[in-house]
Parts: C-alpha cells; structure tokens; sequence
C-alpha cells in the first residue's frame, strides 16, 4: 500500500513540479501534541542536516525520520519534529511540521522560514546529488504553491545561530545556490 501511495504522490507532484513528499501518516509519523499555525508566504529557508546517519532507501529513511521524530518530542521534549521537511539521500522528501506549522528548528526565524534537514551529516561530503536536487525543488514547490515568497532568502542553520550545520562540506554547496545570503 505504501509504494502505491508513493507513486500516486509521485504523479501528483510531476503535476504541480514539486519532488515526492511522504506525508506523515505514509511514514508513520506521529501526530503532534500542539501546533502553532504559520503565515505565509514566508520570507526564509534554512538549510539544516540532521547529524547522524545518513539514507539511501525508502526503509532507511523512515527508520531516521522516525528516529529524528521520537528524539525531538521524547528527549528535547517538542510537540513535533522540528524541522519542516526532512530529505534522504534516497530522493524523497518527508513531511515534517509541513508548510503551515511553526517548526523548531532555528531560533528566531522558526515563525518566518521553512526548515529543510538533509538527513546525514555532512562535514566532510555532500549529500548526493538526488537529495541536493530535492531540496531545491522543495524550495521551487514552495514559491508555486505560495507558501514561500518568489523573493525569498536562503540561509544554512549556520547563518542564524552559533552551529556547525548543515557540515562544512555542505555549507559551501548550499552558498552557491540562488538566493543564498548569509
């Protein structure tokens, strides 16, 4: 049921040229306990990495994100996953706090900006070029489907707090993509 899903997903994002995104209940997410509804369009992206291990497969990736999810509500003790979206190195992007939530997950911006997390760390390599691409077409859906404006900034976690994401190796990737302002 899943792989259909994800395929019905997959031609409904060709449509609207935007990457697959896997909702949270096609993940097995757990619903939040509160949630702050976001306006928008938003002015920010942030680019942020996960820390921790990476993911190359569908299976992979949901165990992270499962993970990631079950870190951030048990242990920091937050009524959802922090980030926005979360994207795997297998291509997919996976539905976090969605477009209209508040995330967690850059402080000061969590109310204006979307947060995108590559899964992985990335200090001494890039993500490839699959979940690369991904982000950038997440951020492309997001200006056609008015969530985040056409003059929006891109920022990396870095730019907006005292941290080392998304990794070295990937900030200099992430500063040469459009919009990037540090």
């Amino acid at each position: 049921m899943l792989r259909l899903s994800v395929l019905l997903a997959a031609l409904c994002a060709v449509a609207y040229g935007c990457p697959t995104i896997l909702s949270k209940s096609q993940w097995g997410g757990r619903s939040p306990t509160c949630r702050t509804a976001m306006a928008t369009p938003v002015t920010y992206v942030v680019v942020h990495h996960t820390e921790g291990a990476s993911c190359t497969t569908q299976s992979t990736c949901i165990t992270q994100v499962k993970n990631i999810q079950s870190y951030h509500m048990n242990s920091n003790g937050w009524c959802d996953i922090g980030y926005n979206f979360l994207v795997g190195e297998d291509g997919y992007a996976y539905e976090g706090r969605g477009w209209t939530s508040v995330g967690a997950h850059a402080p000061n911006y969590n109310s204006n900006s979307i947060g995108i997390s590559v899964i992985g760390s990335f200090s001494s390599r890039n993500p490839n070029t699959a979940a690369q691409n991904t982000v950038k077409n997440l951020i492309s859906c997001g200006v056609s489907r008015g969530y985040i404006k056409s003059a929006y900034i891109l920022k990396a976690h870095r730019n907006v707090t005292a941290t080392d994401c998304p990794g070295n190796t990937f900030y200099s990737t992430v500063t040469t993509w459009p919009r990037f302002q540090a």
